[in-house]
């Protein structure tokens, strides 16, 4: 199985997002559901099983199982299937290239993804994906650049 490029995933439904959660627990935290379910604090990890089967996590769940995954796939569906884009709250430090050279790179996968798409040689969800991770690393880069006249303190 090919692994998941996650900084420009995008899940497509809400069990989706939710394996996508498991997956990166498992593939970058080496966490399996029964740790998720443990760090959440649940006293069955049946229960999350049954939460990711039927994709009916209670709203109370999304924060904790998120936390415990290290990753927001269940939010960032739920702002995209409410028509929102999520954007990382500005620290206000000064973008490095590598930064510059990701919104770059991604604004490139956009406009390919739109040609393919009007040529017919992709689909809807990755046309979509592809822009909207575009439209999400511009915003984010907008609000550093309003932000950087007062910087948070580096408290690490």
């Amino acid at each position: 199985m090919a692994r998941r490029n996650w900084p420009t995933y995008r899940p497509t439904s809400l069990q989706d997002a939710m394996e996508a959660c498991v997956e990166f627990a498992r593939e970058r935290h080496q966490m399996s559901v029964d740790r998720i379910a443990d760090a959440m604090g649940m006293p069955s990890k049946y229960t999350l099983y049954k939460y990711i089967e039927s994709a009916s996590i209670p709203a109370r769940l999304i924060r904790p199982f998120e936390a415990a995954c290290h990753c927001t796939y269940v939010t960032q569906h739920l702002a995209a299937s409410a028509r929102k884009l999520l954007v990382d709250l500005p620290t206000g430090r000064k973008a490095t290239a590598t930064d510059i050279h990701t919104v770059q790179a991604a604004c490139t996968r956009a406009i390919g993804a739109l040609l393919s798409f009007a040529d017919g040689k992709a689909d809807a969800p990755q046309t979509i994906s592809a822009v909207t991770d575009a439209i999400e690393r511009l915003a984010r880069e907008r609000a550093e650049v309003e932000r950087h006249s007062q910087p948070e303190l580096a408290l690490t």
